[in-house]
């Protein structure tokens, strides 16, 4: 397979002009966003027969990309660069592990509830795979665009998948300038896009609340927190373990098997249904290859941050997870810590393994652990890691999750004058239609 940091787009790499003081006022400024967020609270409105939910999570990505945007109007000692922005990029890489670790945690107290979901697990992710295609390929084909849209609309544009175009096709390729744009779309807009879209399709009372969380597992953490958070604010409190497992479970299944299942089965159905239809659709546009050119460039080599920006990363979303848990849930910093505290060391610990064993696939076999750790009973600290960690609130930590997410994102979004509306429309049509389409799959179970 070719060489991921050939393929991959530009995951942060770390900028000389990035000092230890520049990492403090990011780390602040952060915290500033996460309390700011959580200080605007949970706001609704109506949208048609539907409601709309937005988040404290929501407004921490809005509040991070707007004050990464209007860098040059910001004060200088509260200014996040370019450099900054690239290194929360890597930051959220490595934040991410605490947010697995949770998920895991849930996942492995709720495993009577996930393994009642059966079957339902197994075949959403056929709904993942072929939703994206079902709905954003015919729109993309009458809009005119061209062989990027195989590279759009296969799946949702996470670092897999870009892998596999760019082995296939090439990144400078069509396909491949296609799923940089899906990729960019949705790193930048998605988490706000499947916010609002899951939180309306929740409103409107017509899905099993199990179905909509298997939908949420969407592969990419953030994006299943954004789903998972509005789903969760219109349930009821009691039932929120159970559907943040399962779209856990959900979640985890879609990032083991379906790297295989869109190389295999959905790609190639994509391009076989391209070389179908667009002779048929695309004559209703006369729209020229769509021009992204300039995006084959976007790409960057792949450096991973060292161990102790890591330890950086796990700190602040630690200290921003205790802040929402503290501002929105009422529960005493002391014991937020605690529970932070154990997350971290699970995650410090797989780390740790991972470096004796570069080969180690750090995600699932720190979903594998967490997971095991969370069964009650089952090792002789498991009891106390659930009684430690039980108190942290799964929104708490989407809050810091996409402050960083914000600022990391707020380079790229002058990209999109070279993407046009058209390949942003189809990216978030996939989007759209990977959640819709688990979610109808799993309905059937239901």
């Amino acid at each position: 397979m070719a060489d991921t940091a050939a393929i991959l787009p530009a995951t942060p790499t770390v900028s000389t002009d990035v000092t230890g003081i520049g990492k403090c006022k990011l780390f602040i400024v952060v915290l500033i966003v996460v309390a700011l967020a959580e200080a605007i609270g949970q706001t609704s409105f109506k949208l048609g027969p539907g409601q709309v939910v937005l988040l404290p999570m929501l407004w921490a990505l809005l509040v991070a990309a707007t004050w990464g945007i209007a860098q040059r109007y910001v004060p200088g000692y509260a200014r996040i660069t370019t450099g900054l922005q690239s290194y929360a990029g890597g930051l959220l890489n490595a934040g991410l592990l605490l947010f697995i670790v949770k998920l895991g945690l849930t996942v492995g107290g709720a495993l009577p509830e996930v393994r009642q979901a059966g079957w339902a697990l197994v075949f959403q992710e056929f709904g993942h795979a072929f939703g994206t295609l079902l709905l954003a390929l015919p729109l993309a084909l009458l809009l005119g665009i061209k062989r990027e849209a195989v590279g759009a609309t296969f799946s949702v544009g996470r670092e897999g998948n870009l892998v596999i175009i760019g082995e296939k096709y090439g990144m400078a390729s069509p396909e491949g300038r296609g799923v940089l744009a899906e990729y960019i779309t949705g790193t930048v807009l998605g988490a706000l896009f499947i916010t609002v879209f899951a939180g309306f399709i929740t409103s409107l009372g017509i899905f099993d609340p199990r179905s909509l969380a298997m939908g949420a597992g969407v592969g990419s953490g953030s994006l299943m927190a954004a789903a998972m958070g509005a789903i969760a604010a219109q349930q009821p409190a009691e039932l929120v373990p159970q559907l943040t497992a399962i779209a856990a479970a959900a979640n985890l299944i879609t990032v083991v098997f379906g790297f295989y299942f869109t190389l295999f089965l959905s790609l190639p159905a994509t391009s076989w249904l391209y070389n179908k239809f667009e002779p048929i659709l695309g004559r209703f546009s006369k729209r020229k290859q769509i021009e992204t050119a300039e995006l084959a460039g976007a790409g960057g080599e792949m450096k991973e941050l060292p161990f102790t920006d890591k330890a950086v990363s796990w700190m602040l979303i630690a200290v921003g997870a205790t802040l929402g848990n503290w501002l929105s849930f009422e529960v005493a910093p002391v014991r937020s810590l605690t529970g932070m505290a154990v997350i971290v060391a699970i995650v410090a610990i797989v780390e740790v393994v991972k470096r004796l064993i570069p080969k180690m696939p750090m995600i699932l076999v720190l979903s594998i652990v967490a997971t095991a750790v969370g069964v009650p009973g089952l090792f002789p600290f498991s009891d106390t890691v659930i009684a430690l960690t039980r108190e942290l609130n799964f929104l708490a930590f989407t809050t810091p999750v996409l402050a960083i997410a914000g600022f990391s994102v707020a380079k790229d979004l002058p990209i999109f004058r070279q993407l046009g509306w058209r390949i942003v429309v189809v990216s978030l049509t996939a989007t759209a239609g990977t959640f819709l389409g688990a979610t109808l799959v799993a309905e059937l179970f239901h």
